[in-house]
């Protein structure tokens, strides 16, 4: 089994295959962590490893939503997949004896941590799930919005503002619950074509 750490941040991808972990003998990569960049280094591992995707397992740590992306592009091609918490591959560096931290160690860490540790694979919820909860947090970050641009409302009442500025804050509430009632209307009926989330 080949063993991949990635460090994945927003902007780029720093990839390690672990050629040889007794040498000490790595081969880096950054790309962008970008959907077509994904593709690139899929087809990079396998021509570099030689192996199969279903022979590489690569290691990630969860870091927000930047993972998610590329640890799915790579279980839908086969690859075995760990993401694993922060503090874990943290540790494992500390016992190792790694004091300075670069993109690029990290993911030699990773990659080492992925070939010593007995780690789960990763498995992505099925996509109708992922989609629910997509659409639940957009409501929940809409209602917010509704929430600021109530209170703001409320204000320029309290204090007088011009009309222009109250006509500018019953516009965008409008819009909002438009677009909030349009949201409900959407998990409806998400809900309805996958009854099996009811439950």
């Amino acid at each position: 089994m080949q063993s991949v750490g990635i460090d994945v941040s927003k902007a780029k991808l720093d990839c390690c295959w672990l050629r040889d972990s007794q040498k000490n003998k790595v081969k880096c990569k950054i790309f962008k962590n970008q959907p077509d960049e994904f593709r690139h280094l899929g087809d990079w591992l396998v021509k570099n490893t030689g192996s199969q995707p279903d022979e590489i397992h690569v290691v990630l740590e969860a870091t927000g939503v930047y993972h998610e992306a590329v640890a799915l592009q790579l279980y839908d091609r086969g690859f075995r997949v760990s993401v694993v918490n922060p503090a874990r591959p943290k540790k494992f560096a500390e016992s190792m004896g790694y004091v300075h931290k670069t993109d690029k160690k990290d993911s030699v860490i990773l990659a080492k941590f992925g070939e010593q540790a007995k780690l789960a694979l990763w498995v992505p919820e099925p996509r109708k799930i992922r989609q629910l909860k997509a659409l639940i947090a957009r409501l929940e970050a809409l209602d917010e919005d509704l929430q600021r641009e109530n209170n703001r409302l409320e204000a320029a009442e309290l204090t007088q503002a011009s009309e222009i500025v109250i006509e500018s804050l019953t516009t965008m509430l409008e819009a909002l619950e438009a677009e909030r009632k349009r949201l409900l209307s959407e998990i409806d009926d998400h809900i309805d074509n996958h009854p099996d989330l009811k439950k």
